[in-house]
């Protein structure tokens, strides 16, 4: 019970990784807000967890101030905060990707961050102490090719990170980030262009462990990070990779 008496949110928490954590935190003790654009997914997850549903668009400052108000009439304080939810977009030539894609990636993996921090930072402050993971990606440290704005968006969310915890440390706030491999995950269809044995098997042959990342491998990286077993751990980029990035 390392997240016992813990108030969470989880965004993207419908599937994917986010399911990953939001069950692990459930499983060890912790509140979960069970956040998604996906209403129906939020729902299901919140079920399965015992948690609280919250349909949000993780993007749009309104929608992210709403869930920030929903999550502390129903935990009280929140305690961890997970920006979890992302997109890319289907690998192409840099120049080729459409404007509305590129503002699309940079919308929910980056313009995200900076509207939950604006939202639960001050409440964070106020109580001084919470924990930030920031959920980034391999992508951020060694880019892949024809994933040119995702991989940059991500490089961002390393960089807001390691900001983030600087200027938080003196309140009490630990700011930290995942940075996994390709996962079992919605999204890996869309990271690899197709989904074929040929392909994943070119993608696993990038992965010294001989496997992508799981939901489960997440949610026990992200439950030791927003745990105090981690209280002097700040600013960190903790790679999920099985060793892609050495």
């Amino acid at each position: 019970m390392k997240l016992e008496g813990k108030g969470a949110i989880v965004t993207g928490a419908g599937s994917g990784f986010g399911a990953g954590i939001a069950r692990r935190f459930a499983a060890e003790g912790a509140q979960v807000v069970c956040a998604d654009i996906n209403a129906e997914a939020a729902r299901a997850m919140a079920d399965e967890i015992g948690g609280i549903a919250c349909t949000v668009d993780v993007g749009d400052g309104e929608s992210v101030n709403a869930m920030a108000s929903a999550a502390l009439s129903a935990l009280g304080a929140v305690d961890i905060l997970v920006n979890n939810a992302g997109i890319t977009h289907l690998p192409g030539l840099m120049e080729d990707i459409s404007e509305e894609e590129f503002d699309r990636v940079l919308r929910v993996n980056a313009k995200s961050v900076y509207l939950t921090a604006r939202a639960l930072v001050p409440g964070m402050k106020a109580q001084g102490s919470g924990a930030i993971l920031n959920i980034a990606s391999t992508a951020g440290v060694s880019p892949r090719p024809r994933l040119n704005w995702y991989n940059a968006s991500k490089g961002w969310m390393i960089t807001a990170t390691k900001a983030m915890a600087v200027e938080l440390a003196p309140f009490g706030v630990r700011v930290n980030a995942l940075n996994p491999v390709a996962g079992e995950t919605p999204l890996l269809k869309s990271f690899m262009g197709e989904d074929t044995p040929e392909v994943r098997a070119k993608f696993l042959a990038t992965i010294p462990l001989g496997r992508f990342s799981t939901p489960q491998d997440m949610g026990n990286a992200a439950c030791f990070l927003c745990s105090e077993e981690a209280s002097m751990i700040t600013g960190v980029a903790m790679e999920v990779d099985g060793g892609r990035c050495i």
